[in-house]
């Protein structure tokens, strides 16, 4: 009879696989513009007295309704500048795009203004008069009242949240939090309408949404005349919907637009890929995983069968979760969705291949008494292993979350929920999966069949030969030093080449006279010389075709114009525009803040969990991948993009990872109170883990290299960057993070480790 805890586990177990799948099978997911398309708006900024539509403004305004826009919660959208003053949106499967634009297009300039009391119906009502006097309708009665000069303006808002105030009975609120200096003006103000009776309009205070009032509350009458309401914040109300206030709190929290702007252009818009491009990227991902499934069931056997189930499981608590968010499915997060399965294995690996130490080490008449015994144990020791590394990748994911914008943001959520799903199958899922096919009498008559009989072909080769690697530190940094000059030459030489989305472009929007099929289309454009075009069947009717690419002379456009006359009949120019980045300098500034901030809180857990020495040597072999994924797209003039960014990211994620695994082992080996040199226990805690870093390597770059060869021109360069980041990764823990540890270890060495329950070691060199 199972235990209650176990019981408990099963049906927790249970109740969340039932949940994902009801989820995955009710829920519809939001598919970005690559694979589905959406609405392209296109807002053209205007003149004001003060200020003129030039690109500056036009910039500053982009990046005002980028804020906007992911604060309205639209993932993965498109906005770049147009010539000098248009901005060109493009937001993937909304519901209603015409509220939409009207709510991006609003000029949003949030005010707050002192009541002088009410106004008469012969004074002019609406802007503002030169003392920045105005007269405004009252929104809590039929009347006008007259309002002083702004005490505030929306940039003293340091944030703005939609909040459902039951307590009070008000509805749904806007919570307005104010910057310091403006949350003393909010005390100011407050405190002089707290001097007048109650009743009396001047005790009123007005907030101001571009030339509306949307709420005008008095001052309460337990507010200290002269003193006002401290703390620096305030609620709107005005009897919102949930969708109402969550618009308004995106349109005060993402800023005023310099400039006012209207719409020009709205239409529909195709994927950016072809139908034929994705089939081929499934087709690469069945293949991928099922030959992950068939090399992880011929290596653990039975463990590996269970494995493979716990790995479709993951993939159905992932995918439910992202579409139970609303998170916007593109073909990079699919694939990157599709390299999480296939790196998922790792923690399986892990625990698969400390099983089989115990089970060596528990001699096999005991295994086979009760097999479950060796497994119960890895489960024990791999959980370190297993969390630190999973925490780093979740630190890294919320800090990407929380600081950066557009795709990178995205990628945190998809990251962490990646992270939390992998931990639950294969710590809770796949456990209980063995633990009953464990302790059937048929198993326990077939130890082999188990998968933890042996200890496997690699690991018994290091047993006779075990490697000497430390030895030869020196001879690896020269390696590494190397591979980094002549990744930094690339860098240096040839300049990454920044894709059209960093760069900008070129935009033009051709007319023909029949439909035109997108794939045909995109086919005669990529063989006219420009593959990394962006191409677009725009329009309702399908006869219109929009292309994107980086800059181009008139020679260039003419023979895009030639091919698509050959394919689509007789092609017109509609419009030509040049066009500035869809990922603007903004979002790379704070993409960049939120990997530094990454990289600094796994250097800081790691320090805390092993040493400062592990931490530096692991983020040090993490830095080192990146540099060599770069300059080998530098050296081999490949586009760097946002497919290129979430590859890197993931090559970051996967690099910390393989380092934490090892360098946990070195840890558990110097606490046995081994009087062994570390040098000598490091090549021991490479011999013990290589088996688990090839087999976890082997899983990902199954699914890699089907979709490098069958995933077509679309994900080739994604695939490269992360094969490429893998293979470094192994390598770089074994020859640049374990060696420098050692290094740091003997130039600032460890404390006495108190001996705890120290154990003898069997000829294969496993702790036992």
């Amino acid at each position: 009879m199972p235990s209650s805890a176990v019981l408990r586990r099963a049906l927790l177990a249970l109740a969340v696989v039932a949940l994902a799948l009801w989820t995955a099978l009710t829920t519809q997911p939001r598919l970005g513009l690559d694979l589905r398309g959406g609405t392209r708006i296109v807002l053209e900024t205007q003149d004001t007295p003060a200020l003129r539509a030039d690109a500056a403004a036009t910039d500053r305004a982009l990046e005002v309704l980028r804020k906007r826009v992911d604060g309205l919660g639209v993932a993965e959208p498109s906005l770049a500048r147009s010539g000098e003053n248009r901005i060109v949106v493009e937001l993937p499967g909304l519901r209603d795009p015409r509220e939409a634009a009207e709510v991006i297009g609003r000029t949003a300039q949030l005010t707050v203004h002192a009541v002088t009391g009410t106004a008469t119906a012969a004074m002019p009502e609406g802007r503002p008069a030169a003392d920045g006097t105005r007269v405004l309708p009252d929104p809590d009665g039929g009347g006008l009242l007259a309002l002083a000069a702004p005490a505030l303006t929306g940039d003293g808002v340091k944030s703005a949240d939609a909040v459902l105030d039951t307590a009070g009975g008000r509805g749904w609120t806007v919570d307005l939090a104010f910057r310091d200096g403006a949350a003393a003006d909010w005390a100011r103000l407050t405190g002089e309408a707290a001097c007048a009776p109650a009743g009396d309009p001047a005790r009123r205070v007005a907030i101001v949404l571009d030339d509306r009032i949307v709420s005008a509350p008095a001052v309460q009458t337990g507010v200290t005349c002269g003193a006002g309401i401290a703390g620096g914040s305030t609620q709107i109300t005005g009897g919102f919907s949930a969708e109402e206030a969550r618009d308004l709190a995106a349109l005060v929290e993402g800023g005023a637009l310099p400039l006012p702007v209207t719409t020009v252009e709205q239409s529909t818009v195709g994927p950016t890929l072809g139908a034929e491009a994705i089939r081929a990227s499934a087709l690469a991902a069945v293949i991928g995983l099922a030959c992950t499934g068939v090399f992880v069931i011929a290596v653990y056997r039975l463990l590996g069968v269970l494995a493979t189930l716990a790995l479709l499981l993951y993939g159905l608590l992932s995918y439910a979760a992202v579409v139970a968010l609303g998170a916007t499915l593109t073909l990079p997060g699919l694939a990157g969705f599709v390299l999480a399965v296939g790196i998922a294995v790792d923690a399986n690996v892990l625990v698969f291949e400390r099983a089989r130490e115990e089970y060596a080490a528990l001699g096999r008449t005991t295994a086979v008494r009760d097999p479950r015994r060796p497994l119960a144990t890895a489960f024990a020791k791999a959980w370190s292993a297993v969390a630190d590394s999973n925490i780093t990748t979740l630190l890294a994911a919320g800090l990407l979350f929380a600081f950066a914008t557009g795709p990178v943001k995205g990628f945190g959520v998809t990251l962490a929920l990646g992270v939390l799903a992998s931990m639950v199958t294969a710590m809770v899922i796949t456990r209980l999966l063995a633990d009953a096919v464990l302790a059937l009498p048929a198993v326990r008559r077939r130890p082999a069949l188990t998968g933890m009989a042996g200890l496997g072909r690699l690991r018994t080769r290091l047993a006779r030969r075990a490697p000497r690697l430390m030895v030869h530190r020196r001879r690896w940094f020269t390696v590494s030093t190397v591979l980094l000059l002549v990744a930094l030459a690339g860098i240096g030489v040839r300049g990454v080449q920044w894709g059209v989305e960093f760069t900008g472009g070129r935009d033009v929007q051709y007319a023909a006279t029949r439909p035109v099929d997108a794939d045909a289309a995109r086919a005669a454009v990529a063989a006219a010389g420009f593959p990394d075009a962006v191409v677009q069947a725009t329009g309702d009717g399908g006869r219109d075709v929009t292309v994107r690419v980086g800059e181009t002379d008139d020679s260039a456009q003419r023979r895009i114009t030639e091919a698509l006359t050959r394919t689509a009949g007789p092609v017109t120019v509609e419009r030509d525009d040049l066009v500035g980045p869809s990922l603007g300098g903004e979002l790379r500034t704070h993409a960049l803040l939120a990997l530094g901030l990454a990289v600094a809180a796994q250097l800081a857990y790691l320090s805390v969990r092993f040493r400062w020495t592990y931490a530096a040597a692991a983020v040090a072999a993490m830095a080192q991948d990146v540099l060599l994924v770069v300059g080998l797209f530098a050296w081999l003039g490949k586009p760097v993009d946002s497919v290129f960014l979430a590859a890197l990211l993931t090559v970051v994620g996967y690099s910390v990872n393989d380092s934490v695994v090892v360098l946990d082992r070195l840890r558990e080996l110097r606490r046995t109170g081994t009087r062994l040199p570390l040098a000598d226990l490091a090549d021991r805690a490479v011999a013990q883990t290589l088996p688990r870093t090839v087999n976890t390597g082997m899983g990902a770059l199954f699914v890699l290299a089907a979709l490098a060869v069958l995933g077509g021109d679309t994900l080739t360069d994604f695939s490269v960057a992360l094969l490429a980041g893998v293979v470094l990764g192994m390598a770089s823990t074994i020859f640049t993070a374990l060696p420098l540890t050692v290094t740091l270890e003997s130039r600032a060495p460890q404390p006495p480790v108190r001996q705890a329950n120290p154990r003898t070691a069997d000829p294969t060199g496993a702790v036992v």
